[in-house]
């Protein structure tokens, strides 16, 4: 792990390094989407700062949400604090800041949904190489089996001699599957589906993958996570239950639909 490294004699935050990468790799591939679709491909500049925007907005409320005991009597202060972001509430706010954006462009659709799958998954691998990388405490439970790592010199150290499931690593490969997946089926599914199958795959991922993390239980045997991951898992398979009722499948039926031989 690398928590920082020394960029032309500056310090750089490994972390930081990846969640900019993030976005830039979430807005090479939105480029290229809009451009398909025959959609002005700058858009994906406007997209992407809207979400970022929305993003570090809607994370850093839910944290303080979540800790108000921390933050009272310096309410204000902590608004503009350097730490203390919630993923769900980044979720939330980079979704809502897009939304608010779509329908000033005038592409509020269920296919203005569909941009987003790919991206958010690649981004989200990538920001597990950055959780790696700067060993924060997102990695698993004490384990010894063949591929455990240490982290103690992380950010979050583990304590000498301790190994743990490098969980980070597992995101970022099942996570850069799934967004492997979903561009090769852009095109040959219904509109919103390919949103919907991002809910359900990246919920059951986060949902499974908990089992090996160290986050606290809060109810019915399961993580806050995982709480929020049955959630995304129950709307999305609403969400293709609704669809296949209207049309008998969630595939598009003319040959556009088929897969792209470029992939």
């Amino acid at each position: 792990m690398q928590p920082e490294i020394d960029l032309l004699g500056l310090p750089v935050k490994t972390f930081g390094l990846m969640f900019a990468l993030a976005f830039l790799a979430g807005g090479a591939i939105l480029y290229r989407r809009l451009l398909e679709r025959g959609l002005p491909g700058d858009w994906s500049y406007e997209a992407i700062f809207a979400a970022l925007a929305g993003g570090l907005v809607g994370a850093r409320l839910v944290w303080i949400v979540e800790n108000l005991d921390r933050v009272n009597g310096n309410l204000f202060g902590s608004i503009f604090a350097g730490s203390g972001l919630v993923w769900y509430g980044g979720a939330a706010g980079g979704a809502l800041f897009v939304i608010i954006w779509a329908r000033w462009r005038g592409c509020l659709n269920l296919s203005t949904f569909d941009l987003a799958p790919v991206p958010l998954a690649v981004g989200y691998a990538i920001g597990r190489i950055g959780c790696q990388l700067a060993g924060d405490g997102d990695y698993g439970r004490a384990w010894d089996g063949p591929w455990a790592m240490g982290y103690p010199h992380g950010t979050v150290p583990t304590a000498p001699g301790v190994t743990v499931h490098p969980t980070p690593i597992y995101e970022t490969l099942v996570m850069g599957l799934i967004a492997w997946l979903l561009w090769n089926l852009r095109d040959r599914v219904r509109p919103g589906v390919l949103f919907a199958l991002w809910l359900l795959l990246a919920g059951l991922e986060r949902f499974l993958v908990e089992f090996l993390r160290r986050n606290d239980i809060v109810g019915l045997g399961l993580t806050l996570p995982q709480l929020q991951s049955v959630a995304m898992i129950i709307g999305a398979v609403i969400w293709l239950g609704v669809v296949y009722k209207r049309y008998g499948s969630v595939l598009l039926p003319s040959p556009s639909g088929m897969m792209r031989a470029d992939g």
